[in-house]
């Protein structure tokens, strides 16, 4: 199995392989959208690494972002974690 979805997968796997990463989208999925800065008050990681995580994050198509003034605010890309959860059934399957 190659092709430009499975590159996909590496990437949203690549990026779900972090632990700050992945307590960034539990936060999502728990609260909805929610902005940058917020997270350090979450995580004890400085807000350049956050918005390191984010951008990986952003990158694998997991997240969205949206910017309110000099906000950027994200929250999970719809249907991403879905997606990636069906073709993980199918391998199981």
């Amino acid at each position: 199995m190659s092709g430009p979805q499975t590159s996909s997968d590496v990437d949203a796997f690549k990026a779900l392989a972090h632990p700050v990463r992945l307590g960034i989208l539990r936060h999502l999925a728990a609260e909805g959208e929610i902005c940058a800065c917020d997270f350090t008050a979450v995580f004890t990681v400085s807000q350049p690494t956050i918005s390191a995580h984010l951008k990986v994050l952003r990158e694998a198509g997991l997240v969205t972002a949206r910017r309110e003034g000099n906000t950027i605010c994200y929250a999970l890309a719809s249907g991403a974690l879905s997606g990636l959860a069906g073709r993980l059934a199918a391998l199981a399957g």
